[in-house]
């Protein structure tokens, strides 16, 4: 008996643990930039902000 008298064709198929976790991982280099960009973002907003806010008090 082989495997594919077995098969079927409409069962999800499994895939490895090991293969699965490591696709679903975002890589540590990206995820540093994208809080660093978002960080950055932020302090730059409240200074434009900040800005504003001075500039209409008068």
């Amino acid at each position: 008996m082989s495997d594919s008298e077995h098969y079927d064709p409409l069962s999800p198929r499994r895939p490895k643990p090991a293969a699965d976790a490591q696709e679903r991982r975002m890589p540590r280099g990206l995820v540093i930039r994208l809080f660093a960009y978002l960080v950055v973002g932020h302090v730059i907003a409240a200074f434009l902000y900040l800005l504003f806010v001075v500039a209409g008090a008068e």
